[in-house]
């Protein structure tokens, strides 16, 4: 197979064709460019061709980044490569229209939403080919260890809400509605499309690095230097899902200032931060504020399939990362919306189990009315003492993603979003403005990708020092627009960037002021703006930014004050070549001769694939792809042409009682650490389970289907009794941690972070929890671990509370000391050992302090823990 085949080139023995029977002008779209840094400048390039014997309008509405910046835009026709200018959209709309009618060649590209384009190629000629080429620039994103690539390649079907009205503007499927006026721009038509997309991208991050993707079998081949090119192993992929490219090993995000600027030219630079808040604030990051968490998951039609195993998976993680004190709700949305409890229920284990049983039962059916469950979400967090979070695990595709956001942000002032966006085609923009708004944070889970890391990762930022109420002062250069205007908080280890822009070159200082837990934080950051530099792109991605800022801004204004702003964003977007909303790029090519057409061309609009891993679409057979939108309900009506389709949500009840499984007799005190070892081997611990292996493995029967809830509030559904179904295993069958030992330790983990195993006194669980740690060392898994490492954290907290307060009753100095040496040992970054190290030295008995001295001996430290109880 040839990587760099061009699957614009489709066989002659076939000609694709639309369901009206009109062959599908556009031939495929190849992905190329370069990735260097911490950004990559990509090129979209799309083929079309006149299969007819007149002149056509080609119209293609296609996905990209929400944070990229559209830098570029051209068109090659008749050997000839024209390229684009920014307009303002009515005037680039004219200059189009115009060129079209009076038989010249032209190409427009308009933005309907920050992540979803339009571009219209008029006057094709028959049997002629054209090529349309978008640039843009992204910045890329840091993941657990590698830089992270997102591209999409799908609009894929969204739900409308709202009722229908208006008039259509495009020939997407959908109607316009009040909520969703653009939804025929955002809603091509689905159908089995033949046309793929190549890929040829080159890394050259200044280092070895492994090229990796969950979505796609790729090609890595090395180059000169650092230099990697990556293209897909098949000829061409299917467009039907993002594709994902890891760059694992890459240096990350890096703190510093880089400058683009020619002499004598205006400048643009980017400064990033990464903050360490643990050395000067270590008190502060060992005392957490408490939490009140609420989970809102999204279980409609489009999450049908592996999104909806993946959500589900997710949450039953996230709930293992909350600790006792925590208060949690969790709510469940299709159509309607329905929560495990009115109000906040504390973090207990009975809670635990009855949250567990009822993520258990979600089945995904139904439309996404998402606005009104985050309002009830945002609604339950009203302790402004407390920490307060909503988790949110969604696709996102809604197409009301502006007024979610806007009503949300409003109503939900000091609650932070962390989204996890899931699936094959996830709308990033609804996802990542959510949770850039609130200062929570994004994550987006791929089929294929390790869920746990995400989990993981989003919880660390959830609880991370943050410095809130930050101010940004430049001294010694003077500097112009900034973005973003309004500057978001330093969170603990996380990259915090600033884009702005300067007229001359200079050294001076940035200067941060904020509030760190209620203290003064202040922090000096030295900036060099260079007389001359080439960082290409980066002048994109402060006017994208700038843009995107100013646009959010307009949607609260109106009369003059609007007026004003939508003249200063086509300004902008305008003297800088980026695209918005209203500013267009187009190109026209002047004909003359035959080349001229005569006449208006008929539109040909372009289908696109039906998103892959859709089980709402999956296994409806051959005429699935047509009937995806038909399948999908909306608020206001069916799609163009049909009936209104209304749907129910399903949202399963609580898993009927199971049968008790038989009590196991509780192990001696000599035996638990033994106990704990046991757990590493499957088959050992399958047998102890008490019941089959689908039981050990943690399958419960799927549960009856139940009545949705009332739309205006969420329904209660009540918790099982404890014993009606056992909590469902944290991975499910199959994935890495299912099946082995490890997996089924953290099962049993208590809410707290402790153990019990037969002693349910305070002594027993700390005794319990330390040999259950002993044994993670005995594996080479600490609080480092990818997966496990959050939850042996919580257990190291824990214990040293427990410790605490056993030290303060007196009589279990040896306990707590072979306790600490347990916590100790799989305490793997230097904050956790910090902790247990200060918890040694506080403590009173001298027999507890001694344990200093061993502390940097893991042999000492083990010889501690196997005297426990003489194991």
């Amino acid at each position: 197979m040839n990587p760099s085949h061009d699957p614009s080139h489709p066989s002659p023995m076939s000609c694709l064709r639309t369901s009206e029977g009109h062959p599908v002008p556009l031939l495929g779209v190849s992905l190329s460019g370069e990735v260097l840094g911490g950004a990559a400048r990509l090129v979209v390039r799309q083929r079309y061709r006149n299969e007819e014997r007149r002149p056509i309008e080609a119209i293609y509405t296609f996905p990209l980044p929400g944070e990229a910046s559209i830098a570029g835009f051209a068109m090659e026709c008749a050997g000839r490569r024209l390229e684009g200018e920014v307009k303002e959209r009515e005037e680039a709309f004219q200059a189009y229209d115009e060129a079209i009618a009076t038989g010249h060649g032209a190409a427009l590209l308009d933005e309907e939403r920050r992540n979803v384009f339009t571009a219209s190629v008029g006057n094709l000629l028959p049997g002629e080919e054209t090529v349309v080429e978008v640039t843009f620039v992204q910045a890329l994103t840091a993941d657990e260890g590698a830089l992270r690539l997102m591209i999409p390649t799908l609009v894929a079907p969204r739900y409308i809400p709202g009722a229908t009205g208006g008039d259509r503007t495009a020939h997407g499927v959908q109607e316009p509605t009040g909520d969703v006026p653009d939804a025929d721009r955002i809603s091509p038509g689905i159908a089995r499309v033949d046309y793929g997309i190549t890929v040829d991208i080159v890394f050259d991050l200044g280092r070895d690095v492994a090229i990796e993707s969950p979505s796609h079998a790729l090609s890595v081949r090395r180059e000169e230097g650092y230099r990697q090119r990556v293209s897909l192993r098949n000829d061409k992929a299917a467009l039907d899902r993002d594709i994902v490219l890891l760059a694992a090993g890459a240096p990350g995000v890096q703190a510093g200032v880089v400058c683009d600027r020619a002499p004598g030219q205006e400048g643009t630079f980017a400064l990033t931060v990464v903050p360490d808040l643990f050395d000067t604030h270590a008190h502060a990051k060992r005392a957490p504020s408490r939490r009140d968490v609420v989970f809102v998951v999204d279980v409609s039609g489009s999450m049908q399939g592996e999104s909806l195993d993946q959500a589900k998976r997710a949450l039953r993680l996230c709930l293992r990362h909350l600790a006792e004190g925590d208060r949690l709700g969790v709510i469940a949305f299709s159509s309607d919306f329905r929560a495990l409890e009115p109000s906040l229920a504390p973090f207990t284990q009975a809670t635990l189990k009855a949250a567990d049983a009822f993520v258990e039962g979600l089945r995904a059916d139904g439309g996404t009315e998402m606005l009104n469950p985050l309002l009830a979400a945002v609604g339950m967090l009203g302790d402004a003492e407390r920490d307060r979070v909503v988790v949110l695990l969604t696709d996102g595709q809604v197409g009301n993603e502006a007024q979610i956001v806007d009503r949300v942000v409003q109503r939900g002032k000091g609650v932070r979003i962390y989204s996890f966006g899931i699936g094959t085609n996830v709308s990033d923009v609804l996802v990542s403005d959510l949770a850039r708004r609130t200062e929570g944070a994004a994550e987006f889970i791929h089929p294929g990708e390790r869920i746990d890391e995400k989990v993981t990762a989003q919880f660390a930022r959830a609880t991370a020092v943050r410095v809130t109420g930050l101010e940004a002062r430049f001294e010694g250069v003077d500097v112009g627009e900034l973005a973003p205007a309004e500057r978001p908080a330093l969170v603990d280890g996380e990259p915090w960037v600033l884009y702005g822009r300067y007229g001359q070159p200079g050294m001076g200082r940035l200067s941060l002021r904020g509030t760190l837990r209620g203290e003064r934080f202040h922090l000096e950051v030295p900036v060099e703006l260079a007389a001359e530099a080439s960082r290409p792109g980066l002048e994109a991605l402060w006017a994208g930014a700038r843009v995107r800022e100013l646009e959010e801004s307009e949607r609260g204004l109106s009369g003059k004050r609007a007026e004003a702003m939508r003249k200063r964003i086509v300004d902008l977007a305008v003297r800088h070549r980026v695209a918005s909303k209203h500013a267009s790029f187009v190109v026209i090519e002047r004909r003359t001769g035959d080349r001229r057409a005569h006449g208006q061309p008929e539109a040909r609009p372009v289908p696109v694939s039906a998103p892959a891993g859709w089980g709402m679409s999956s296994h409806r057979g051959p005429a699935a792809p047509a009937a995806v939108y038909a399948a999908m309900p909306r608020g206001g009506g069916g799609p163009r042409g049909g009936s209104p389709v209304v749907m129910r949500s399903r949202l399963a009840a609580p898993a009927p009682a199971a049968p008790a499984a038989p009590p196991r007799s509780a192990p001696a005190a000599s035996g638990l650490l033994a106990r704990a070892k046991q757990l590493f081997q499957p088959s050992a611990g399958a047998a102890a389970s008490g019941g089959s292996a689908d039981r050990a493995a943690g399958w419960v029967p799927p549960p009856a289907a139940a009545a949705p809830g009332g739309p205006a509030s969420p329904r209660h559904v009540p918790p099982p009794a404890p014993a009606a179904a056992p909590a469902p295993s944290v991975a499910p069958k199959g994935s890495p941690s299912q099946g082995d030992g490890l997996g089924r330790l953290f099962e049993e983990q208590l809410a707290s972070g402790l153990w019990e195993r037969g002693d349910s006194t305070d002594l027993g669980r700390l005794s319990s929890t330390a040999l259950c740690l002993a044994a993670c060392h005995d594996q080479g898994v600490d609080s480092a671990h990818p997966v496990y490492g959050a939850q042996i954290a919580k257990a190291i907290e824990a214990l040293c509370a427990l410790g605490a307060s056993l030290l303060q009753r007196g009589g279990a100095d040896g306990e707590v000391a072979a306790a600490l040496a347990a916590a100790y040992l799989v305490a793997g970054g230097r904050r956790l050992r910090a902790q247990v190290r200060d918890a040694v030295a506080t403590a009173a008995p001298e027999a507890v302090r001694a344990l200093l001295g061993e502390l940097g001996d893991a042999e000492a430290l083990r010889r501690r823990v196997e005297a426990l109880h003489g194991a």
